[in-house]
């Protein structure tokens, strides 16, 4: 993922590779309710305090980088990680989106442990963390030796990144050795190279260090800010700023390495030894504030993840909109406190208010085909990030927004009868509006955090057939065999099934014309797998049995997205659905699985 174009990566020091079980987490580690991972929180003596977010199933023969990410002046390890925004939140939570990013770049490596580990400096600032401590430098090394120790994988390799004063963090370990480590691979500085220093010899032990092995990359990005100002007020001195700190750092490089000076539209390159050195300096001409927009706004982080690497490929290109959208945390899971951003959600909290989603128009077009139109040509990844982003700014039918309640009874092993309801979707999530729309089929990478920003879950095999059961619209499933991915099809088979439906209640509970993207204790057998079920015939049998066969990118015309609200009646008492399916004494009720220990993606 992170080594050089053609180049194998470097077998890791021995003496920090451990070998703990792929399946097992790892020690001190939990998992996280939201995504496939596992999280540790630890703090050292001084108060530097470390948020591991590494994917739930590390495998021991992949390769295993560890990328720490400090934190910016000012910013929590909370804020750094990012999630959704909503009224009221505080805006650093929307700024950097590191979790995001991180995951995205999971998505595009799939051969590889990624590992975030996101510090924070007592204090929320390194630069004057390192002040208050004058063996600074030894402290940040021993933290980045412990924290990887242990870390399975065939190798395990390091990056050191950061954003703002973070980058102070990244001299410190600079300046702890007389030699850059074999088991750092990457170091970039994202608009956060202020402390660099001639002085101090950082670019000799860069230049060393990369010269001394053919896998190692060095980034830089930065932007003009010599003229910035902030509330008519210049924001840096005559030498301050990252703008002048590249200066001093290209220069030195320069004195041993032969840079390529290149010029794509506001974007000022310099490269050097096959694309292993980049420095990347927006030129500003608008002369604006620049700072983080370049790490989040522009995939700052990805581009300084993945350049001279194949994965820089796939995805979107630096200063573009965002290219992670879809692994953004949900904002109603905002942490209160300063640490991971992965705690459980709030069991009391009141559900999104899904009524007032829909009836809205789109700017994109009239309605659902032509939203779909202009997604058509676009990526799997980008195409799903603008779904969501027309369904969330209000693009769907107002009647999806009155939900339907289904009732369910049952015994339980005692022989004591239970009553449940709860309230699904009419019809699979679509985007348009009344007159036009169009279902639209989305990997989990989407549904899940749809259903989370709606307080809403996906379905379970059972709740498929009790909604099938109590349906007002059943229709025969109608099965297409051409270009089954395309959004051609998702469209073309959007109109067979409005054919199908013409002379029906609109929002009517409807059925039979998709397979479900379900939860299923199946998904913890199969890594990166989708589980679907339904498209339940007229007598009442599913076309498609409970099956992990297809990968979890894997999307086609025929699957569909049914939403369950999140609260749900169980004898008459409100619960969280998700509580219930984990309850060995009630999930029989919409489950017939047993207990669904991990409900969601």
């Amino acid at each position: 993922m992170l080594t050089t174009r053609l180049i194998p990566a470097a077998v890791a020091v021995a003496a920090i590779c451990g070998a703990a079980a792929a399946t097992d987490l790892m020690p001190g580690f939990k998992r996280s309710p939201f995504w496939n991972e596992q999280l540790r929180d630890t703090q050292t003596p001084e108060g530097i305090k470390v948020h591991v977010n590494a994917p739930e199933t590390m495998r021991p023969d992949a390769p295993t980088t560890v990328i720490f990410y400090a934190t910016p002046n000012g910013n929590t390890i909370a804020q750094t990680l990012g999630v959704q925004m909503k009224p009221g939140l505080d805006w650093h939570y929307d700024i950097q989106h590191i979790a995001a990013q991180t995951r995205r770049l999971r998505e595009v490596s799939p051969d590889h442990n990624i590992v975030l580990a996101c510090v924070e400096a007592e204090g929320r600032s390194w630069p004057a963390w390192r002040s208050k401590h004058p063996d600074n430098a030894e402290l940040i090394r021993s933290m980045v030796d412990n924290t990887i120790k242990g870390m399975p994988g065939k190798s395990v390799k390091v990056v050191l990144t950061g954003h703002s004063g973070g980058g102070s963090m990244i001299f410190g370990f600079i300046n702890a050795c007389d030699e850059i480590p074999a088991y750092v691979e990457r170091i970039a500085w994202l608009d956060a190279n202020y402390a660099y220093s001639d002085e101090q010899k950082h670019g000799d032990k860069l230049i060393a260090w990369l010269k001394a092995d053919p896998t190692r990359n060095l980034i830089v990005i930065a932007y003009d800010d010599r003229n910035i100002t902030l509330d008519g007020k210049p924001v840096n001195g005559p030498t301050a700023g990252t703008y002048r700190a590249t200066e001093r750092m290209r220069a030195a490089f320069e004195k041993d390495i032969e840079l390529e000076h290149t010029v794509t539209g506001d974007l000022d390159r310099y490269v050097g030894l096959g694309g292993r050195v980049t420095f990347v300096v927006h030129r500003n001409p608008s002369n604006k504030i620049l700072h983080t927009a370049l790490v989040g706004e522009m995939n700052g982080f990805l581009e300084a993840m993945t350049l001279n690497t194949p994965e820089h490929e796939k995805l979107g290109k630096f200063g573009t909109p965002r290219a992670y959208t879809n692994w953004i945390q949900p904002a109603s899971d905002a942490p209160s406190s300063q640490s991971a951003g992965a705690a459980a959600p709030d069991k009391s909290q009141t559900p999104f208010d899904i009524s007032k989603l829909g009836g809205r128009a789109s700017p994109a077009g009239t309605g659902g085909e032509a939203i779909m139109k202009s997604v058509a040509a676009m990526s799997r990844s980008d195409r799903e990030a603008q779904i969501l982003r027309e369904i969330v700014g209000g693009n769907v039918p107002a009647f999806m927004s009155k939900f339907v309640t289904v009732s369910v009874r049952g015994v339980d092993a005692n022989g004591k009868t239970h009553t449940a309801s709860y309230e699904v979707s009419p019809d699979y999530v679509c985007v348009g509006t009344d007159e036009d729309f169009v279902r639209v089929p989305l990997t989990p990478m989407a549904a899940q955090p749809l259903a989370d920003r709606l307080c809403c879950s996906l379905t379970t095999r059972k709740m498929c057939d009790d909604i099938y059961r109590q349906a007002d619209v059943k229709l025969e499933p109608r099965p297409m065999t051409q270009d089954r991915e395309s959004v051609a099809t998702f469209v073309k088979h959007n109109a067979v099934i409005e054919q199908q439906r013409k002379g029906k209640r609109l929002g009517a509970l409807v059925a039979g014309i998709k397979k479900d993207v379900v939860i299923s204790n199946l998904l913890q057998e199969r890594e990166h797998r989708v589980a679907i079920y339904g498209w339940h015939q007229l007598d009442g049998k599913p076309i498609q049995p409970l099956t992990t066969v297809h990968v979890d990118w894997y999307v086609d015309y025929s699957h569909g997205i049914r939403l369950v609200k999140r609260k749900m009646t169980v004898d008459g008492e409100s619960r969280d659905l998700q509580d219930v399916l984990k309850d060995p004494g009630l999930c029989f009720l919409v489950s017939d699985e047993g207990p669904i220990a991990v409900p969601h993606y």
